[in-house]
């Protein structure tokens, strides 16, 4: 005999076959009926068939209402069905209402009150109002991810431990590597009713718009906004200008200082990653210098010096550091390490000097590979 059901909680209550009798006479009365003997009579068969499928179990709230329904509909009670399903329907909504409002609470608090790991997950954040807004914003992502676009059992085993799968808070690609050559043929623009701007002439403005090309690309992927051939790229504007070492210095400083301004949801720096070829790769040498949206008539290959005092000058703000001789987390140099690397390069003790003091380049590894570094688009996750 049953004698307590199983709530949506996981509680147990006390079975009272009254509360089935009162749930379908309310259905039955918003459809107009006033017969309260044939509610007691139908609530009888619900309880015969209960009592026969879980003699020896709990029946839970929702197996209770499905046993409902189905003896109002084989009573010809379609109407009364009908109402009691809108009923459910009903209930159920307040309850998701009730739940996403205390799950909401629940967020603020966990937050402001350092109450989950997620809130230090990612080493770049900060505890800030905009660092707020995007955890209350990744949570209900994150369940998107989960109950929408992947199957239950990666979901479970997500869920459960068995692995994990980062990013879930971001819905969108997680890097994204990005051509300079088409900045200096186009200049920054491309996006529906936001500014543009013509192609770069000189060093500094092209080193802006790479800074604003990372803040706008930056929104719509999870991960680094990596840029290759860097140096190859920059050169020719120092020839051009006719600039200094001190000058040269100068553009990458307001460079680096710019694109480490914490612009990024949850009050970060934008993750940029730079690939710099050292020596101008063969891919490169030969083709034509693209100034303020044109080719010229000289080629990269005949830029190394400009090449040299570029990277110089990099690894020089670099390793002094902010204000405060603080070490810049952005940009993430990356160096890619092949046979014929030129160990005894003085441009290559100045990375090493960065290198010892802060940790801070990335070495791709091409020695034994299949891949050389003509063929892949370097970055954090290394692109093919």
């Amino acid at each position: 005999m049953i004698t307590k059901i199983s709530k949506r909680d996981g509680r147990y209550e006390r079975y009272q076959p009254k509360k089935i009798t009162w749930a379908i006479f309310s259905a039955a009365t918003a459809c107009g009926g006033k017969d309260f003997a044939k509610a007691e009579e139908l609530c009888r068969q619900v309880d015969k068939i209960l009592q026969r499928l879980y003699s020896d179990s709990i029946p839970g709230v929702e197996e209770i209402q499905d046993i409902v329904e189905k003896v109002l509909i084989e009573n010809g009670h379609a109407k009364t069905a009908k109402a009691y399903i809108l009923y459910r329907e009903k209930r159920k909504s307040a309850r998701d209402l009730n739940a996403l409002v205390g799950a909401t609470i629940d967020l603020f608090s966990n937050y402001l009150g350092d109450r989950d790991w997620h809130i230090k997950e990612n080493a770049n954040t900060q505890k800030s109002i905009n660092g707020l807004n995007n955890y209350v914003r990744e949570t209900f992502t994150k369940k998107y991810w989960l109950h929408e676009i992947y199957p239950i059992e990666v979901r479970e085993a997500h869920e459960n431990g068995d692995c994990h799968i980062h990013d879930l808070g971001f819905f969108g690609p997680y890097c994204a590597g990005w051509d300079l050559r088409q900045l200096l043929l186009e200049g920054f623009g491309g996006v529906e009713g936001k500014l543009e701007s013509k192609p770069a002439k000189h060093l500094r403005s092209f080193l802006g718009q790479v800074v604003n090309s990372t803040f706008t690309t930056q929104g719509e992927t999870a991960g680094a906004q990596a840029w290759s051939s860097f140096d190859t790229y920059c050169a020719p504007f120092i020839r051009h200008d006719n600039m200094t070492y001190e000058r040269v210095r100068q553009c990458l400083q307001e460079f680096i200082f710019n694109i480490n301004v914490p612009t990024r949801v949850g009050f970060q720096c934008p993750f940029s990653n730079l690939t710099f070829d050292i020596k101008v790769p063969n891919t490169l040498k030969d083709e034509p210098v693209i100034i303020g949206g044109k080719y010229t008539e000289h080629t990269y290959g005949e830029f190394q010096k400009e090449m040299d005092m570029f990277n110089k000058a990099f690894c020089d703000v670099m390793l002094e550091g902010d204000a405060k001789g603080r070490v810049f987390t952005f940009p993430i140099p990356t160096i890619n390490i092949t046979k014929d690397f030129d160990w005894d390069n003085p441009v290559v003790d100045e990375f090493m000097k960065i290198t010892c003091k802060y940790g801070i380049p990335y070495f791709a590894n091409y020695i034994n590979s299949d891949l050389s570094p003509e063929d892949a688009v370097s970055m954090c996750c290394r692109l093919r």
